[in-house]
């Protein structure tokens, strides 16, 4: 009988420790730029969590989650591809890479395939690197996908 009382107070403690931090993440809101992996310089390194974010000025940064921000004067996104089989083993293999050059290097930003389009409006880049993956879809195209 004390074990079905033990845990009930266990229950209920867990839940008002559970809602006190959904309040406080709602009360801070929703941070700023566009959640994603980045690889610095492009092809070696590792892989680091953090967001990019655009200022409505036209600067773009990345900014790590641990590390001072990494300014990328000059960005232009040169190309999008999916993960190879090493990559997704460190990133999410659903995800979508977007190779940048800038004026200090290169830099290479895995983001989600739903924030691509978000990616690709705040990281000026060439027509190619919104062709075909802008959307998500693969190389293939809809007709691919169709049988015809």
């Amino acid at each position: 009988m004390i074990e079905f009382v033990f845990l009930a107070a266990l229950a209920a403690a867990t839940g008002w420790l559970i809602r006190r931090k959904h309040r406080e993440r709602t009360a801070a809101g929703r941070p700023q730029g566009i959640p994603g992996m980045a690889r610095n310089p492009a092809g070696a390194g590792r892989w680091r969590a953090g967001r990019v974010c655009a200022d409505p000025a036209g600067e773009v940064r990345w900014v790590p989650g641990r590390g001072e921000p990494v300014a990328l004067p000059g960005v232009r996104a040169t190309g999008v591809r999916p993960p190879s089989v090493k990559e997704g083993l460190s990133i999410n293999p659903g995800s979508r890479i977007v190779a940048c050059a800038y004026e200090g290097g290169a830099i290479e930003i895995a983001v989600m395939a739903l924030d691509l389009r978000e990616l690709l409006e705040a990281v000026p880049g060439g027509g190619d690197a919104r062709d075909g993956d802008a959307r998500g879809d693969d190389a293939r195209g809809d007709d691919a996908r169709d049988g015809g």
